[in-house]
Formats: structure tokens, sequence, C-alpha cells
């Protein structure tokens, strides 16, 4: 790519699969706030903080550390969706023009798209697993727990990955 050349603005409407990963990312991340919002008095002052590999809770915390999920999840939401709306800025390989920009950019937005969404998931279900430890309502989602976070988490970067060298 010559420095002369500038990575062009693509305006680029959501598909119907990102509206969707929206639409279940943002639901349950409001669904996970308005339950710790009407199970909050209903919680220990002692609930699970820390988890280990086999999800196993290994230290426990004051109620007010469940503030840090939604907290986080909201940051790494609005943080994502400037990341999404701008794939401009994204990185790319050096077969990038202006040619297959815009199949660039669509690739790599759905990718943060589905990246954001299913964080927002994972920080649901482990307040939810918290919640339900410190509640005596079950013993938590145990050792799966780890390796579906990994693969929910790696396998839409690994795709899109195979797909981008696809990409003439």
């Amino acid at each position: 790519m010559s420095d002369s050349w500038k990575r062009p603005k693509i305006k680029m409407s959501k598909t119907k699969r990102e509206w969707a990963w929206d639409i279940i990312g943002y639901t349950c991340y409001l669904g996970s706030v308005i339950f710790l919002i009407i199970i909050w008095n209903m919680l220990p002052e002692e609930v699970p903080a820390h988890y280990n590999a086999s999800g196993e809770v290994d230290r426990w915390g004051s109620k007010t550390e469940l503030l840090i999920l939604p907290i986080v999840g909201a940051f790494i939401s609005v943080f994502m969706h400037w990341i999404e709306k701008f794939p401009e800025v994204h990185n790319y390989p050096r077969r990038f023009n202006e040619s297959n920009a815009e199949e660039f950019y669509l690739l790599s937005r759905k990718m943060i798209n589905q990246i954001k969404n299913i964080c927002l998931i994972i920080f649901s279900l482990i307040l939810f697993e918290s919640v339900s430890i410190a509640l005596d309502w079950g013993s938590g989602f145990g050792k799966w727990f780890l390796p579906i976070t990994i693969l929910g988490t790696g396998v839409p970067i690994v795709l899109g990955i195979i797909k981008q060298k696809k990409i003439k």
C-alpha cells in the first residue's frame, strides 16, 4: 500500500446477523443488570469473586464486587462499538486495497460485533453464576465454563482470519 493512498471511509449498513448479535448481547447484558438490581437485597454480604480454571470459587468478596461485571461490560460494549463503527482504523494485511476494502471492512466489523456481544453474554453468565452460588441455587457452571469461554471468543477470531485469507 503506497503512502499516497489512504483508507477509504465506506458507509455500510449493519447486516441482519450483526443486528441479531446486538439484540442477543444487549438483551443478556441488560437482563443481567436488571436481575442484579432485583436480587440485590437477597444477596449475602459475601459472594463468589473469583473462579479457578476448574470453575470452583477460589475467592469470596463483597457483593459490591458484582458491580464490576456490568461496569466492565459497559466499557467493553462502548469501546468495541466505537471500534466496530470505524473499520478503516483496523489492522489489515498488505493486500488490502481500494477494490477489496469493503469486503475487509465488513468482515472485520462482523468479527468485532460478535466478540463484543459474546463478551456481554459471558459477563452476564458470570454474574448469574456468582449470584446462583451465593444464593445456593446451584454449584455454578463448573469446569466447562472456561473452555466454552475460550472457544466462544476464539472461534470468531479464527474464522475471521480464515475468511480474511480468502479475500483477494
